[in-house]
């Protein structure tokens, strides 16, 4: 089907007749044309000129240039039949085109070379033909007279009707219909009179007509579309009970005119439309102009599909709007299992209320405002089972672990219930520099009152029960749980949500104990900030036990662990809880040493008057090892000491190939920590809480929020020297680093497994191990569940490939600034 810009219906100044010296001649394919030098007229837009040039003789022309909306029916084109209207179809079964005869088609010719030869010469019907006298010349077929040539139209057309046997397209038309559509009974006026269209004369002026023929297989014409497009006026299709009738309306719209007059632009019009005041104009002007429904149709759909929501999204609304009320105000039951009666009013849409709760699984739905230390045992089962085994190589939880002969091979949850924006940067995505989301009491604030929520549901997504019970499939014992005071409650001023994270805390202990885990129990955050770096909550100044607010905070610390050793000394956590930790890394580079030292003394005789049995850790806060051999000499018993060992953020050890960072581990820091763990000569019990296969500090966020690395020279505000292997070659790059997993080449992934089973074999020289940490969004160097899921873990942590003693492996081809 043409498009509007091609069609000839038209009805602005863009409208143009075909050109009079434009003939149609017959070719085994469809319509054919040349036009004559002469031709001074366009025969459609200028702008389709380039486009559509006219072919050469015998050339062929798209079918698709023919408007289907159209009649090709004029007195002169007697092999194109009518079109009927057709429903469904039938159109496909009946309406094909019949072949003409060879007589037809020479006879045709010679019509066309005699017509243009009358129309430059202005001579009568019956004057000799050109070319019929003169040297050479032949002299052509006489043509058949008026009376002949209509009986062979009519032969035609019925013919076409009759066609496959006459029975499938005899009953469209009417017998009376068919009388007229194949001329008068006077046999005097053109068989198309009686369709309301003047037979104009030769004589008069009409242009040459397009004569349209056939190619020698049948062709079936598309029925007429519903709605014509855009810009193009919908063709007149007459039906047949008006055909029947005869009725003064039904006009016959001809291509380009096909009246009489001058043949110019005119005449089309007046083909195509009636003349004002005639009969049927006003239902012909009505015709030509887009309907009501037209014009507006776009308009209506817009509405009704904005009428369509709105009937959706009110209701549902409104029903959201009655549970949130349902939910403070209690009544009838729930899909939680429980009735919103069950809770108190005074509980209603607090933190005992379960119909707050973004995940309920894996708690007690039973309401209870029953506390122990000052703090809500709500969620936690009033029995538990202490029998399950992480592995056939550690006791059961109900038996005692043996620290000391058996190391210690565990993860920690970071970034989890205590937020660093390396490890879940995808809640400090959005913002830019200039709003300091730095840690997470900035983004609290900015959150505002969508901080529950927000915080609530990474609790609820970044860490499942299906990664405790991973955990345990990785051959690891032990779990080291973050979290900070604001789990217990906040002080005024304080943005935190508070908590909240104190239920996800018990729900935790309580997959642990399922899966045979043993807790290490971590304040990675404690009131005032203990080292005033992003994961103690707030970046910035050192608040505990420094500067005016030193002592407050003190003295809120110590608030803090009477509360959490009066928790966990009950019974049910004597088996599972057995690691303490008092404070996570206190910068004593910073802080007092002496009141630090005090402090830890302090807090452990009040943990442990509270009824802890566990081991109770203390961090080396970044001293070095050796001047611990005479720090805390008298001390509490069952004290266990805490170091977190990295090469990435020192820079004497970042620069190290891979080769030398392995032998680092085995000829160093096994040594050292052997030395340290031994009481009469070192300090004691000393345990490894954090350490990573990372060798590149090139992790989003690792060094801070908007901080550049070591690795690439970009860390520092001051000097921009690189720290990586290859620095003196200028090849330094994070890009490798950052790579997804699947992308790491075999020997990238040899190194970092035989690095990190270098590091478990130095640190289970002493008490064992926490790797740093079990999950992460995309940092893939430090996360174990990354590690050991793609294959560069060992399958079990009790079995590794590489042991310090044993040669170290090659690495193939790894570059080193990979």
């Amino acid at each position: 089907m043409p498009s509007p810009s091609r069609s000839r219906d038209h009805l602005g100044d863009t409208q143009r007749d075909p050109d009079p010296n434009y003939y149609y001649y017959y070719s085994p394919s469809i319509y054919q044309g040349e036009t004559e030098a002469n031709n001074s007229d366009d025969d459609d837009d200028d702008d389709d000129d380039e486009h559509h040039a006219h072919p050469r003789p015998y050339d062929y022309e798209p079918h698709d240039q023919h408007d289907v909306h159209e009649y090709d029916n004029d007195f002169e084109e007697p092999w194109v039949p009518l079109r009927a209207q057709v429903e469904g179809d039938a159109w496909r079964e009946g309406f094909e085109m019949a072949v003409p005869t060879e007589e037809d088609v020479t006879q045709a010719r010679e019509y066309q070379h005699d017509y243009q030869y009358r129309m430059s010469g202005g001579l009568g019907d019956d004057a000799p033909l050109r070319g019929a006298e003169g040297t050479g010349g032949r002299k052509p077929k006489e043509r058949p007279d008026r009376e002949t040539r209509r009986q062979r139209r009519k032969e035609r057309l019925a013919a076409f009707f009759r066609h496959k046997g006459g029975g499938e397209a005899s009953g469209l038309v009417s017998g009376d219909a068919l009388a007229k559509l194949l001329g008068s009974q006077d046999g005097d006026e053109d068989c198309l009179s009686h369709l309301g269209v003047d037979a104009a004369s030769p004589g008069e002026g009409t242009r040459q007509r397009k004569v349209p023929v056939l190619r020698e297989e049948p062709l079936m014409l598309r029925p007429f579309p519903a709605v014509a497009p855009r810009g193009q006026m919908q063709g007149r299709v007459v039906s047949g009970a008006q055909l029947e009738e005869g009725g003064p309306d039904v006009e016959m719209r001809h291509r380009g005119g096909g009246g009489g007059g001058g043949g110019g632009e005119g005449s089309a019009m007046e083909a195509m439309i009636p003349k004002e005041g005639s009969v049927g104009s006003g239902k012909r002007s009505a015709a030509a102009r887009p309907s009501f429904w037209k014009r507006w149709e776009k308009t209506f759909i817009f509405f009704g599909v904005l009428l369509l929501l709105a009937a959706i999204a009110i209701p549902v609304g409104i029903i959201e709007a009655r549970r949130l009320r349902d939910k403070g105000n209690g009544g009838g039951s729930s899909d939680l299992g429980i009735s919103r009666d069950s809770i108190p009013a005074y509980a209603r849409g607090t933190y005992l209320d379960p119909f707050t709760w973004y995940d309920t699984s894996g708690f007690n739905l039973t309401f209870t405002n029953a506390t122990v230390g000052g703090l809500y045992i709500m969620g936690l089962n009033s029995t538990w089972n202490d029998s399950a085994q992480a592995n056939e190589n550690v006791p059961p939880l109900n038996e005692k672990f043996p620290y000391g002969s058996q190391p210690i091979r565990g993860v920690n949850l970071g970034g989890w219930l205590s937020i660093e924006p390396w490890i879940a940067p995808s809640l400090f995505n959005s913002y830019t520099s200039d709003e300091g989301i730095i840690d997470e009491w900035t983004l609290s604030e900015k959150l505002g009152d969508q901080a529950a929520s927000v915080i609530e549901k990474h609790y609820a997504t970044f860490i499942t029960e299906q990664d405790f019970a991973d955990i345990r499939d990785a051959g690891l014992d032990h779990v080291r749980m973050q979290f900070s005071y604001w789990a217990l409650g906040t002080y005024d001023g304080d943005p935190y949500v508070p908590k909240i994270a104190w239920r996800y805390l018990l729900r935790a202990i309580e997959y642990c104990r399922k899966y045979g885990l043993r807790v290490n129990l971590d304040p990675h955050g404690i009131p005032g900030s203990q080292n005033g770096w992003n994961h103690s909550g707030r970046q910035g100044l050192i608040r505990w036990l420094n500067g005016t607010e030193g002592e407050l905070n003190r003295k809120r610390s110590l608030e803090m662990h009477d509360q959490l050793s009066q928790f966990f000394a009950q019974d049910r956590y004597k088996n599972v809880v057995t690691i303490y930790g008092l404070v996570n890394e206190p910068l004593m580079l910073s802080l007092p040493v002496e009141a630090v030292l005090n402090w830890t003394v302090q807090a452990t005789e009040l943990v442990q008057k509270n009824g802890i049995k566990a081991w109770v850790t203390v961090h080396d806060g970044f001293l070095n090892l050796s001047k611990w051999d005479k720090m805390l000499k008298t001390r509490p018993d069952n004290m266990m000491l805490d170091t977190h060992q990295y090469t990435v953020f020192n820079t004497g050890e970042i620069v190290l190939n891979h080769t030398r960072k392995v032998e680092l581990i085995c000829e160093s820091w096994y040594s050292m920590i052997q030395a340290i763990n031994v009481t009469s000569t070192g300090w004691g019990p000393t345990i490894c809480g954090e350490w990573s296969q990372a060798d590149t500090d090139c992790a989003q966020y690792l060094n801070d929020v908007g901080r550049g690395t070591r690795w690439e020279g970009t860390f520092s505000l001051t000097d921009s020297t690189e720290y990586c292997p290859t620095a003196s070659a200028g090849t330094c790059s994070c890009t490798q680093a950052n790579a997804v997993p699947g992308v790491y080449s075999e020997g990238y992934k040899t190194f970092l497994q035989t690095y990190a089973e270098a590091q478990m074999s130095a640190f289970e020289s002493a008490m064992g191990w926490f790797y740093w940490t079990w999950a992460t969004e995309s940092a893939a160097q430090w996360s174990y569940r990354t590690a050991w899921k793609n294959g560069y873990m060992p399958k079990k942590a009790y079995s590794p490939a590489f042991k310090c003693g044993d040669a170290i492996p090659s690495f193939g081809n790894l570059p080193e600034y990979y």
